[in-house]
Formats: C-alpha cells, structure tokens, sequence
C-alpha cells in the first residue's frame, strides 16, 4: 500500500518516541549499528544520542515509513499498546471482511458446542499476545486475582475437562467483540491454524464451527494454502452483490406500467393492474425468508390465520408463472415439495423478479437495451449472497426451430453481467425440468446447493434480531 494513503504523520507521531527512548539500550558509537538494523539512515552528528535517533527518524522519506513500522513490530521492539495502535493505522485502508458484534457472538457461542477450541497452549499465548493488550486483572473461579492469560490458561487448558470454559465469556474478557474487523481477521484466522489446533482435522472441526455462522454474514474461513503440509485458512468474503435491496418488484404477469412516487424515498407507484404485481416495501437487512414474506403477505392482505396466508401467497407467486413454461412449474413446486415444513425458515424462492426496468422499448433504446429484464427466480440471503435461477427454453438459444447464434450470444452476455454485479446463476435446460427426472433434479440440486452454502432449517436462528 502506498504511503500517500496512509497517515504516514500519525505513525511519524506515534513511532517518535520510540525510536528517541532507544538511547538507552545503545551507546554513542553503536548508534550507526542500530540504525543500520531497524532500516534508519546513517545518523549525523549531534550534541545527544536521541538527537542523533530522531535526525535518523526525520531523514526517513515518508514512502519507507510504514515498512520501518512493520520492521519494528516483526523485531518486537514495540509495547503491545504501541504495536497495535501501529498496526491500526497500518492496516487502515487494506480490505477486510466485516463480523458484526452480534454474528461475534454467535460464532463464540458455536465454538461452544465444540470439545476442544484450542490445542497447544504455547502457539495459543503467541496468538494472544500478537493481537492483544494485556493490562487488567480478574477474579478467577477461585477468588484469586489473575490475568486475562492466565485466566484463558486456567478455564481452556489447566482445566479443559471443566464445564466452565466458556468461548463467550472469553471473548468479553479479551475484547473480542470490539476488536478492530482488521484484528478480528487476524485473531479468527489465528485461531484456526496449525499451530494452534496441533493436527488437521482439528482445525476443519473448528473451521465448520466457524462457517456456520459467517456463512450467514457474508464469510467463511477459506483453505489459501498449505505450509509444511498443513492447510493455512483466510477469512474471506463470500461473493455478493454490493449494497442491500431497496426496492423488490416480483411475481408480475406482465410488464408493470410504473412511475416513481417519490425518487428521493425510492417510493414506486403501479399505475397498471396492481393486482398483476408485487412489490415488497419492508428492509431487506439479512436476506429474505418465507415467514418474512408471509408475514408481509399476511398484513398486506389482512389475513389472519397464519395457514390461510401461507396458502394464499402461494397460489398468488405460482398464478405469476408463465402459462406455456411447464418446467418453471415443476421448478417452483418441487421446491416446496422438498423441503415442506422447513420452508418457512429457508430463503424464500421468488418468482418473476424484475432487475432492471426500462419505460422504454428493446427496440426503441437500441444497443444500450438491458438484456436481462426479469429473472425465473431470486433467493436472497444472508451477507448480501443473491442466487439467480433461470430456466432457459429454446427461445434463449433458438428463433424458432433454428439455433440462432446471436441468441445465445445475448444470454451468454446477460449471464455475465449478473455474475459480474455479485449474483450466482444458474441455469436449467427446459427440457431436463420434465416429468419425475426433473423432480429428482430439482430436489437435488436444492439440497446440495444449501449443503454447499450452509443453508438450513436453522437459517432463522442465525438472522433473528
């Protein structure tokens, strides 16, 4: 990263005195010597040791100032409280993956569930005191006064057979849940590694434990590499589309004729047949799931019997399905054949949905036309995650009975362009959505796609406010 993006002056600031109070571990004649180590220029003359230090420090072009920060830190000649108000600024701009406090939370609360959360005190410590400051006491178990250290030492390790040794309660005492997402990345990722999970298949019980919960976040503890044989994780962001929805037009029988009420409140206003469109007004904060919908449903149409408003809805989305696409029926069914009591708590499957609106004509906006006007089906879900189904008939590819190139070269180009602005899509041949063979299909392709994602029955434990 280059320095012109980085507050070189408050690292200048923050380093200063730590390079002026190395005067009393060096003498006159050595200075150059340490100079030489720590990366400064060769000190001039000057009338006192730290004169000399700080006219080294001043000389340093400001480009090599965040490189002479690392090099202190990799010497350890930093106090873990300067270290890591350095390493703050250092990592200031780098990307990063964002855990909220409460999805923390739950991530501590899943390590609970596990046997064991760490392996090897001595690389444990290490983690700690890299990321950490250690400088409070607490009351212990046994009502003597102990560090934070040696309180993770006592409940994790000393006594791990104990029923108290408690992942939450860890994370309250080192600060887990207010730690930078920078330090928070390098802490989890810490975690999980060889070093301190000892064996390989400790650290994918502790990694699953993990993904369970970012999954729902937007992340996952990701293999990059393998060092001496052991496989090296990385908190990753799952690929999404920026942003949150703010405007959800679906289940339309036809193009809608709409209008916006209010552009500054993103208001929509339908002025064709409302009833032939759906839009749903509500935040969409962390994905969309059935009972959310029906709920929306349930208010919207003033139904009260919660059975009757599942019922309702249902026949309202599947009344959207285009007449002559048989395998977008069989597609929509099987879904909620598959999973039947568990749907209400699953990302719900809209049909219809329209992604781009245009008053205007194919014809009449010419090459700058959108090429996907509408998708078969959207699941929204958790950590900004948007999954596109499309169900292609030989209109996709074909005029008529004949391939047509450009047709395909269309779709091709729209299926690009969804994937490109963060949407997953995949797509079915009409044909293979026919009869019990597409059924199987179907359901199976739903249970694997969930089982790669993490998706469950328990999705709305993980999204519940």
């Amino acid at each position: 990263m280059g320095a012109e993006r980085m507050d070189v002056p408050g690292l200048r600031d923050l380093l200063r005195p730590v390079v002026g109070a190395m005067k009393d571990d060096v003498t006159d004649s050595l200075i150059p010597r340490l100079c030489d180590r720590i990366g400064l220029p060769a000190p001039g003359a000057a009338i006192s040791k730290r004169e000399r230090l700080y006219a080294a420090f001043d000389a340093l072009p400001d480009d090599r100032v965040p490189g002479f920060a690392q090099r202190l830190i990799n010497l350890g000649m930093l106090t873990s409280q300067v270290r890591n108000s350095v390493q703050d600024v250092l990592w200031a701009n780098l990307p990063c993956v964002e855990v909220s406090k409460r999805h923390r939370r739950e991530l501590a609360r899943a390590l609970n569930k596990l046997d064991r959360i760490f392996r090897n005190w001595e690389h444990t410590e290490a983690l700690l005191r890299a990321v950490f400051v250690f400088d409070t006491s607490l009351t212990d178990f046994l009502g003597s006064k102990v560090g934070e250290l040696e309180w993770v030492h006592r409940h994790f390790f000393a006594f791990s057979d104990e029923a108290d040794a408690d992942a939450e309660q860890m994370f309250e005492i080192l600060g887990v849940f207010d730690l930078s997402s920078n330090r928070f990345q390098v802490f989890i990722e810490g975690m999980v590694a060889a070093d301190v999970q000892v064996d390989a298949d400790a650290q994918v019980e502790v990694v699953e434990a993990c993904n369970e919960v970012l999954s729902t976040c937007g992340a996952e503890l990701r293999q990059a590499r393998e060092e001496h044989g052991y496989p090296v994780f990385e908190l990753v962001p799952l690929r999404s589309a920026q942003g949150r929805p703010k405007t959800l037009i679906f289940a339309s029988r036809d193009k809608p004729d709409l209008r916006f009420q209010d552009v500054l409140n993103n208001e929509v206003e339908i002025l064709s047949d409302p009833s032939n469109v759906l839009v749903y007004d509500r935040p969409i904060i962390d994905g969309l799931r059935w009972r959310d919908l029906q709920a929306w449903w349930a208010e919207r149409e003033r139904i009260a019997e919660a059975n009757n408003a599942k019922v309702d809805l249902y026949r309202r989305l599947k009344s959207s399905l285009p007449l002559n696409s048989p395998p977008q029926l069989l597609f929509f069914e099987t879904f909620f054949k598959t999973f039947g009591a568990d749907v209400p708590s699953l990302p719900a499957l809209l049909p219809e949905v329209w992604l781009h609106w245009d008053p205007k004509t194919i014809h009449q906006r010419g090459e700058l036309a959108f090429l996907n006007h509408r998708m078969d089906f959207l699941m929204l879900l958790p950590g900004g995650r948007r999954f596109v189904f499309e169900v292609d008939g030989k209109q996709h590819y074909a005029v008529g009975d004949l391939a047509e190139p450009r047709e395909y070269a269309r779709l091709a180009a729209g299926t690009r362009d969804l994937q490109l602005a963060g949407y997953e899509v995949y797509r079915f041949g009409g044909s293979e959505l026919v009869g019990r063979h597409g059924q199987e299909l179907v359901s199976t392709f739903f249970r694997m796609l969930f089982e790669v994602h993490r998706v469950t029955s328990k999705f709305s434990m993980n999204v519940e406010r």
